[in-house]
């Protein structure tokens, strides 16, 4: 099964997970929204048909999704505990993840008993991949609207407001609050039918977006502080150090949004912030408002995602990493902008 940004037999992809007992449902490192809610959504369907199912993830979970949560369904790996189960396993769905790498030790244990794996996902993947059945669709706005789509066809009974609670997670945080070019009207149809099913959206609004911690506003400050122009102001870019970090003992959850918040300065139209992860070690990621394509800027070191967000790592201290990315960055927006 193959369907590469093609029509989706959502019945087909249905028959795979009904013939299934025992499935695993997982999703990326440093997981967001969608891939969070994505798997929850899916978890309660599954629940509902009696399924053997766990939500095993590589990575905590961000504490501003403790809402949906509950009962701790959402596990992360831990090997001693784990591996007698997924021996089991018939069947592994993987949510929203770009790259099967990126769950890391979870995939290891995957391949090990060899278990299929079913990828749902809107990223863009070659049609040569590893997974046994390829569910992708890059015109969907969220993993959660996919997610939605199966259940349209798979589920007899009415949504029930556990599985609406992460569909409207999902499709929330990766349309930016219903606001990102990608928002489309399936999305706001997501959004009544999860209000009709007692979803409390300005609740979970406040949980995800207006809770920040001191430490959070902390690094803010000191990101904001770094930003720098380029470009007549069209590209902005910033950074934050392992010495930032722990200075403010700050986590990953602390950076949550800083690329959006330099793509929201007035002229800004491409964003840049690069997280110093290790001494030779960096992430970036990217954000448009829709005039420069920066996936093409993130493939060129060798990462990926979508045309407006997309992100990749450097092997380099942060100093020349800083360098190297910043002047490719520049490089390939001006390209754009010649364009235009």
């Amino acid at each position: 099964m193959n369907f590469n940004n093609s029509v989706i037999d959502w019945k087909q992809v249905d028959n795979v997970i009904s013939s299934s007992n025992r499935i695993l449902l997982t999703t990326h490192e440093n997981p967001d929204g969608d891939g969070l809610g994505s798997e929850v959504a899916m978890y309660h369907h599954l629940c509902d048909e009696k399924k053997d199912v766990k939500i095993i993830n590589c990575s905590i979970t961000p504490s501003m999704f403790d809402f949906i949560n509950e009962g701790g369904c959402i596990e992360t790996y831990d090997e001693s505990y784990h591996l007698e189960w997924l021996k089991k396993c018939e069947l592994v769905i993987v949510f929203d993840v770009g790259d099967f790498n990126r769950t890391r030790d979870v995939k290891e244990a995957v391949e090990k008993f060899n278990i299929p794996v079913m990828n749902i996902d809107h990223h863009p993947h070659p049609d040569k991949n590893d997974f046994s059945y390829n569910v992708v669709d890059i015109k969907a706005a969220a993993t959660g609207c996919m997610v939605r789509s199966y259940l349209e066809v798979a589920r007899s009974a009415p949504l029930n407001k556990k599985i609406c609670d992460g569909i409207y997670t999902a499709v929330m945080t990766d349309t930016g609050c219903f606001k990102y070019s990608n928002t489309d009207t399936y999305c706001h149809s997501i959004a009544i039918e999860c209000l009709e099913n007692g979803v409390d959206t300005n609740s979970i609004y406040q949980k995800i977006y207006e809770n920040s911690s001191k430490k959070r506003v902390s690094v803010l400050a000191n990101m904001i502080e770094n930003i720098s122009y380029e470009l007549d102001g069209k590209f902005a870019w910033s950074y934050v150090t392992i010495e930032i970090m722990k200075k403010y003992e700050a986590s990953k959850e602390d950076l949550e949004g800083f690329p959006d918040f330099i793509r929201s300065i007035e002229g800004v139209e491409a964003a840049l912030m690069i997280f110093e992860i290790e001494d030779n070690l960096c992430r970036m990621n990217f954000r448009s408002k829709g005039n420069i394509i920066v996936n093409k800027i993130a493939k060129s070191f060798n990462g990926g995602g979508h045309a407006f967000a997309s992100g990749a790592v450097l092997h380099q201290s942060i100093n020349e990493a800083k360098k190297v990315i910043v002047d490719k960055t520049r490089e390939m927006i001006q390209e754009q902008l010649d364009n235009i």
